[in-house]
């Protein structure tokens, strides 16, 4: 069953031309992911950028995540793969985690499929989200 997220109509769009961009140029990125990305905004909830409630992970979102298994937390910042950077804590949304955090308000918990298995992430605070702060073009 398919969770129903929040989103942005400029997130939106603005996913929807990456994922054709990416299939278009044979990209790298595992085309399950681009699918799974696709499926979400299809199913999303879309709001204006002045309605999307503040406590919703949007695109350039800062947030704190607590790993629940291993009881860690961590700040990663969601972005458009051209703004990736692990070593600042910048998370592309066409990265597993980062497709998978996308919509979830404070408090959700998240499971992530990894090689592994699966690690419960639950949404502890957005500590910066562009709309909240009135930045609806970033």
């Amino acid at each position: 069953m398919s969770r129903k997220i929040h989103i942005t109509s400029v997130d939106r769009d603005r996913l929807l031309k990456l994922i054709g961009k990416e299939r278009e140029f044979n990209s790298v990125i595992s085309k399950q992911y681009l699918k799974n990305l696709e499926e979400e905004l299809t199913n999303a909830q879309i709001l204006t950028s002045e309605e999307i409630p503040k406590d919703v992970i949007t695109m350039n979102s800062k947030i704190l995540l607590r790993d629940m298994d291993a009881n860690e937390e961590m700040v990663y910042t969601l972005v458009y793969p051209a703004e990736a950077n692990l070593a600042e804590d910048k998370i592309s949304v066409l990265a597993p985690v980062g497709t998978a955090i996308l919509g979830y308000r404070e408090g959700d918990i998240i499971e992530w499929k990894v090689p592994d298995g699966i690690i419960n992430l639950k949404v502890e605070k957005i500590l910066y989200q562009p709309e909240a702060a009135g930045d609806y073009h970033l």
